[in-house]
């Protein structure tokens, strides 16, 4: 792996002793497959996809810095974190579970660490789906940089109202309110800490370098109505990156696996059988 790379400023010497929350499931023969969530959310955003995707998946599944529930969270040294050092935690869990290369799947930040990964460690990433994910931050590098200090001085609660229109449509926000209180437990119970850094990682990123360097298969998928990754960011994705497939999932926001797994699971499994 280069020490620089496309996309971002080289990767820092990780904390001693980092522990992130992570879990191993599915056929022991089978292919591995990451699940990588997106800022302020744990590994149940993936849930519905799971169950079907573990019928045919190792799922390797994991917690970003400062994220998971309550006495499972991972560590949250102090930031700023970047893309880069995300995208590191990730080969020092392949390393941890043995896992040589596999395939990867991720919503949001997750996405933005997966396209560094499959420019960075090419020989690591055998398939790539990109889920409402920007290239550049949204709606500016200042917005990231803000939050980043709001949830620093005033904790997980000074966003829980900010954060929900943008990552759902205002019909199921209205339709299914617990499904979006489900969510937004998630994000209260994330670490101010980890979700800064997160967050400061989106403010610095800039991924449009990288996408050239990409070989995985690709799958882009965007939500028609996400107002934090529009699909002209995924547009511009898939056509930095040769032989890739953008897919509009139609009235589903920023979170569309969770919001619409149906389509959104449909389209991952196609993608996974042909590559």
């Amino acid at each position: 792996m280069s020490s620089a790379g496309p996309g971002g400023r080289p990767p820092q010497t990780p904390p001693q002793g980092i522990r992130l929350v992570s879990s191993l499931e599915g056929p022991d023969d089978a292919p591995v497959l990451i699940l990588a969530n997106p800022i302020g959310t744990t590994r149940a955003i993936w849930d519905a996809q799971a169950r079907v995707l573990r019928e045919d998946f190792r799922l390797l599944r994991f917690e970003l810095r400062g994220h998971g529930v309550p006495g499972a969270q991972s560590d949250a040294p102090p930031g700023p974190y970047s893309i880069a050092e995300l995208g590191t935690d990730v080969l020092g869990l392949m390393r941890e579970h043995g896992v040589t290369t596999a395939g990867y799947c991720g919503i949001s930040i997750g996405g933005m660490t997966g396209l560094w990964l499959a420019a960075n460690a090419p020989e690591r990433i055998s398939s790539l789906v990109v889920c409402c994910a920007a290239i550049t931050p949204m709606p500016s590098r200042q917005s990231w940089l803000d939050r980043a200090a709001l949830v620093r001085s005033g904790g997980m609660a000074a966003i829980s109202e900010m954060v929900p229109p943008r990552w759902f449509t205002p019909d199921f926000i209205a339709r299914q309110p617990a499904a979006v209180a489900f969510v937004v437990d998630m994000l209260l119970g994330t670490d101010p800490v980890g979700y800064a850094g997160c967050g400061e990682a989106i403010a610095g990123m800039d991924l449009r370098s990288a996408l050239g360097a990409i070989k995985a298969p690709t799958l882009v998928i965007s939500g028609a109505e996400d107002l934090a990754a529009p699909p002209w960011q995924g547009a511009m994705t898939a056509a930095g990156i040769a032989d890739s497939r953008l897919r509009v999932i139609r009235g589903t926001s920023h979170l569309a696996p969770y919001q619409t797994p149906g389509p959104v699971t449909a389209a991952i499994r196609a993608h996974l059988a042909a590559s």
